[in-house]
């Protein structure tokens, strides 16, 4: 999809994108071999035309960044195809409280398609710890992270810092018209979760912890559990928002009047 899009491009949103796809301009190559635009003036052309060989040259070099400043963060859904095989899924777990009233991060989960990890307070998780295992990778998928498990953990562990880009499935599944929660989404696209560990929420974790710190091994085991759920399955349902939000863009139907 990064192919497709000019959204990047100062001035061009989605009506000038689709306008340039419905003129056959479906890629940064047609873009570039297009002698003149009408709708686009020739100066605007040619900064255009350098935008794009800087964006080309930074694919080839896998600056993910890059893509991450240039583009709204509510499009950086548009990299997950192109950096799949780099990308990591996110989900924390806290204490019950907010950082200002005592609040702290009880574990982070990682999963990048073939590993998950499990980083636990008291047990090695810190700041560098965490952005170390991010550097790794060129793409951070999560849900509601935006509004909470990133801007919890900044305040939570100092130092921690996220430049990577983004793609927030709470919000594109709500762009494309699925509503709620990850437990609920995952029930409407027939996600099944361990039976003891369905109907668990963020109240349960809370107290499993709790528990945990008692001395409970088995209360921190289903809490890894549940987690480990909760990261895993957010890289199915990347694969189907992204799949949806393509299709909201209306590419396929241009790259389909193109070849017929």
């Amino acid at each position: 999809m990064i192919h497709h899009t000019f959204s990047m491009l100062n001035g061009i949103g989605p009506k000038l994108e689709q306008k340039l796809w419905a003129q056959g301009v479906l890629t940064w190559q047609d873009f570039l071999d297009a002698g003149g635009l009408g709708f686009i003036s020739g100066r605007r052309k040619a900064l255009y035309d350098e935008a794009l060989a800087v964006a080309a040259e930074r694919l080839d070099a896998r600056d993910s960044v890059y893509f991450g400043e240039t583009l709204k963060s509510r499009e950086h859904w548009r990299l997950f195809e192109e950096f799949k095989g780099d990308v990591v899924c996110l989900d924390i777990e806290t204490s019950g409280l907010s950082v200002d009233d005592g609040g702290y991060v009880t574990m982070v989960g990682l999963y990048d398609g073939q590993e998950y990890t499990a980083m636990v307070q008291g047990e090695g998780l810190s700041a560098d710890a965490l952005m170390d295992k991010l550097s790794r990778y060129k793409l951070l998928v999560t849900f509601f992270g935006s509004a909470f498990d990133v801007p919890f953990l900044e305040r939570a562990l100092p130092g921690f810092a996220c430049n990577m880009p983004h793609f927030d499935l709470c919000f594109g599944f709500r762009h494309i018209g699925h509503k709620g929660g990850l437990k609920s989404i995952e029930t409407h696209f027939g996600i099944e979760r361990e039976p003891d560990l369905m109907g668990m929420d963020g109240y349960d974790a809370v107290i499993l912890w709790k528990r945990a710190q008692r001395g409970d091994t088995a209360a921190l085991d289903k809490l890894i559990r549940y987690n480990r759920e909760d990261t895993i399955n957010l890289m199915s349902l990347a694969g189907t928002a992204y799949t949806g939000l393509r299709a909201a863009s209306g590419i396929e139907e241009f790259l389909a009047n193109a070849v017929a």
